[in-house]
C-alpha cells in the first residue's frame, strides 16, 4: 500500500486537460439534471405511446391498506383502532379527499407523478453508503470453454460484449421489453452508459449523462487495477476493438500495475455527504477534476480486482463489497472500485466475474437484461470477435490523482467506515434440489411458490425464537408498462398466506385442506402482483397523498399509526430476476431487523435463493428455515413425504 507517501501523482505522458465545468462537478444540482440523458432514438415514441402512471382511486386504495393490515394486527383492538383511522383519513372531512385532488392536479401537471419525489426519496437523498445498501451485484457462470481463460481474456469479452450491445442500443436495434400485453418504458436505457450518479454537498445526489455527444468519442472505458484508473479506448476510428485487441490492452494495464496505488475509489462508498465534501476537494484540483470528469463520461467500467473467489458465498461477497482485511479493518476490495458508476464489471484473478450496479434511476432489469445478452454472445462460439486492424490501437492511458494529505486522510477513514459496513453483513445461500419444470407441473405459479417459502419459513423461525412479526414483505413488481413506470410494492403477507403457514403445522389440518390453503394464498399473491404492476397498490400511493401536505398542515394521525407504520417496515425485502448466467445475485436488507431475500426461479432444476442480513440476525437460521420449507411444500404436492431431502 502507498497510503503514507508524499502528495502521489506519476505521469507517464502527460495527460490532456480540458475545461471543466465545476459546477456539474460540485453541484448545485442542475434543476433539469433528468434531462441530459437523451432518448434513445427507436425508443422515442413510447413517450406518446405508453400510458401515464394512474393515481388510484382513494377509496380502493384505503380498501387494500386496510386489508393489508389484518395479518399484521398484534390484536384486534389494534386493527380497529388503525381501521378507524384508515376511514376518517378517506370520509368526506377527512384530509385524504384534499390531498388526492392535489395529487390529481400534480399527475395533470406532470409526465410522472412519482418521478422526482421516487428519485429524491428513494435514492437521491438516501444518504448513508450505497454499498451494501443500494448497490446490487449479478454474478456470472465461467469463461466459455472455446474463449481465452485468463482474466484479461474474460475483462475483453466482457468490454467487446458490452460496446456491442451499447453500439445496437444506440442504433435502435434493441427491441422493447415486454409482455404478450404490451411494450414496457425503456426510458432508464438511457442511463445505462456513458452516465455516473454525483455526490450533493446540499443533500441531494444527481446523475450526471454525457450520452448526447458523438458516441464514438465516448466509447472508453474506464480500468481499474491496484487501485490504479486507466483510460482505455474501446472504439476507435468508428470500430469496436476485437476482443484480441481488447485482450492485450488489458494484459498491459496488468504487467504495467504491480504496485498498489492510492485507494481514491473507496472515497464513493462513504457516507454521500462525507462523498461529496472529499468529491468536492478533489475537484477543486484542476488535473483531479479532469480525471473524474473522464470517469463520469466513461462507457462503464472494469475493475481488475486481486480476489480469487471461489463458493458462491465468496463470489457474492467479492462482488457486493469487495475485499476485506481483517487485519488492518480496511476494505482494500473497495478501493479498485468506483461505485457511483450504473455499470461496473468485476474481473477476479481467477477469471471469475459479475457486475455490481448502481440503483438510483436505473432499476436491476436493464442492466440483468444487458449482461445476459452479453453472455450469451460469448457463449455462442459464432459470435464476432472482431478481427484486429493493421494498425495497433492506442495503449491504455493511466489517470493518476493528485493526493494531497485531505485525500489521503479521506481515504484511511472511507476504508475503515467501508470494514465496518460490510463486516457487520452476513449472508447464506441455498439452491433446492428441483425448480420451475417441478411447480409448473403442479400447476402453480413459480413466483408465489417462491413467496409461500419465504412466509412459511420465517413463520418457523419468528415461532422458534418466541418473537411477534414486527413488519412485511417487500416484493417489487414493475410498473414498466407506463411511461416512466419503475416499481409498486406487493405487499405479500395476506390472511391466506397466513393461514397457509399456520396449517402446515398443524397437525389437525389435513394435506388436503393445507393443499386448498396454498391454493387460496397463491391466488391471493397472484391478484396482489397484477394490481400492483397496474400502479394499483398501497404504498406509492399512499406517499404520494402524504407528500402533497403543504409546510404547517399536520401529517394525519393515520400516518403516525403504530400498525400502518409496521406494515411498511420492510423485515422481507424480496425480489426475483433470472438469467441462467447468474449463479449468484442480491442485495442487502433495508431495515436493521431485517433480510435481503434474493431469489430465482426461472431454472427448471433448481430454486435459488440469497439471504443478506446484519450479523445479529439469524441469517443461516433463516436459510435452514426456507431449505425446509422448500422440500415441505414439494411434498405437499406430490404427497411423497421427504421425497425431495
Amino acid at each position: 500500500m502507498l497510503a503514507r507517501l508524499p502528495p502521489f501523482i506519476v505521469r507517464r505522458r502527460p495527460l490532456s486537460l480540458r475545461k471543466i465545468h465545476m459546477p456539474s462537478l460540485t453541484g448545485p444540482r442542475p434543476v433539469d439534471w433528468k434531462a441530459a440523458a437523451p432518448p434513445i432514438p427507436n425508443f422515442a415514441p413510447q413517450h406518446d405511446s405508453l400510458p401515464r402512471l394512474p393515481v388510484p382511486n382513494l377509496t380502493a386504495t384505503l380498501e387494500r391498506l386496510k386489508t393489508s393490515l389484518l395479518p399484521l394486527a398484534h390484536s384486534e383492538a389494534e386493527f380497529s383502532d388503525a381501521a378507524k383511522k384508515i376511514d376518517a383519513f378517506g370520509s368526506h372531512a377527512g384530509p385524504g379527499n384534499l390531498l388526492q385532488s392535489r395529487l390529481l392536479q400534480r399527475a395533470n401537471e406532470r409526465e410522472h407523478w412519482l418521478e422526482e419525489w421516487w428519485d429524491n426519496l428513494g435514492y437521491l437523498g438516501y444518504r448513508d453508503s450505497v454499498v451494501v445498501n443500494v448497490s446490487y451485484y449479478y454474478g456470472f457462470d465461467g469463461q466459455p470453454a472455446h474463449l481465452p481463460q485468463s482474466p484479461a481474456a474474460r475483462a475483453a469479452g466482457l468490454a467487446r460484449g458490452a460496446l456491442v450491445f451499447r453500439q445496437k442500443l444506440l442504433s435502435g436495434q434493441v427491441s422493447p421489453d415486454g409482455t404478450k400485453e404490451g411494450q414496457f418504458c425503456m426510458d432508464t436505457y438511457r442511463w445505462m452508459f456513458n452516465c455516473c450518479r454525483i455526490p450533493g454537498l446540499y443533500g441531494l445526489d444527481w446523475s450526471v449523462s454525457h450520452a448526447g455527444f458523438k458516441a464514438d468519442d465516448l466509447g472508453y472505458i474506464i480500468i481499474v487495477r491496484r487501485n490504479r484508473f486507466w483510460k482505455l479506448k474501446g472504439i476507435v476510428n468508428g470500430r469496436i476493438l476485437s476482443m484480441a485487441e481488447l485482450e492485450k490492452c488489458i494484459q498491459h494495464i496488468y504487467d504495467s500495475t504491480t504496485d498498489e496505488y492510492p485507494g481514491v475509489g473507496v472515497l464513493t462508498a462513504s457516507n454521500r455527504d462525507v462523498w461529496a465534501k472529499d468529491h468536492a476537494h478533489l475537484a477543486a484540483n484542476p488535473h483531479n477534476a479532469s480525471i473524474l470528469h473522464t470517469i463520469h463520461s466513461s462507457t462503464f467500467l472494469i475493475s481488475l480486482d486481486t480476489d480469487t473467489p471461489s463458493s458462491p458465498i465468496d463470489h457474492s461477497r467479492s462482488l457486493w463489497h469487495g475485499s476485506l482485511s481483517p487485519s488492518t479493518s480496511d476494505a482494500p476490495g473497495l478501493k479498485n472500485r468506483w461505485v457511483d458508476k450504473p455499470v461496473e464489471f468485476i474481473v477476479f484473478d481467477n477469471a471469475r466475474a459479475g457486475l455490481l450496479g448502481e440503483h438510483s434511476i436505473m432499476d436491476g432489469t436493464p442492466t440483468a437484461r444487458m449482461c445476459d445478452e452479453v453472455l450469451d454472445w460469448l457463449a455462442d462460439p459464432a459470435f464476432d470477435l472482431g478481427t484486429p486492424s493493421a494498425i495497433p490501437p492506442p495503449e491504455p492511458e493511466p489517470l493518476d490523482f493528485v493526493i494531497d494529505d485531505t485525500t489521503r486522510t479521506a481515504i484511511d477513514e472511507a476504508s475503515k467506515a467501508a470494514y465496518e459496513l460490510a463486516e457487520s453483513q452476513s449472508m447464506s445461500y441455498h439452491l433446492t434440489s428441483y425448480g420451475k419444470a417441478a411447480i409448473k407441473a403442479f400447476r402453480v405459479s413459480p413466483d408465489s411458490w417462491a413467496q409461500m417459502i419465504i412466509q412459511l419459513a420465517y413463520a418457523r423461525l419468528l415461532r422458534a425464537r418466541g418473537l411477534n412479526r414486527e413488519g412485511g414483505t417487500y416484493e417489487a413488481a414493475t410498473t414498466r408498462k407506463y411511461w416512466k413506470g419503475r416499481t409498486e410494492t406487493i405487499r405479500v403477507v395476506t390472511l391466506q398466506s397466513d393461514a397457509f403457514v399456520l396449517a402446515m403445522d398443524d397437525p389437525h389440518v389435513s394435506c388436503e385442506d393445507r393443499k386448498q390453503l396454498f391454493d387460496a394464498a397463491a391466488k391471493a399473491h397472484i391478484a396482489l402482483a397484477k394490481t400492483a404492476g397496474t400502479g394499483e397498490g398501497v404504498d406509492r400511493h399512499m406517499l404520494g397523498l402524504k407528500l402533497c401536505l403543504k409546510e404547517g398542515e399536520p401529517v394525519p394521525e393515520l400516518y403516525n399509526d403504530a400498525l400502518y407504520k409496521r406494515s411498511g417496515n420492510w423485515v422481507l425485502s424480496t425480489s426475483a430476476i433470472f438469467s441462467d448466467h447468474f449463479p449468484v445475485y442480491g442485495w442487502g436488507e433495508v431495515v436493521p431487523e431485517g433480510f435481503g431475500v434474493a431469489y430465482m426461479t426461472g431454472y427448471d432444476d433448481r430454486l435459488q435463493y440469497t439471504v443478506t442480513s446484519r450479523k445479529e440476525m439469524p441469517n443461516q437460521e433463516f436459510m435452514d428455515e426456507i431449505a425446509r420449507a422448500a422440500v415441505d411444500l414439494y411434498d405437499l404436492h406430490a404427497g411423497q413425504p421427504k421425497s425431495m431431502l
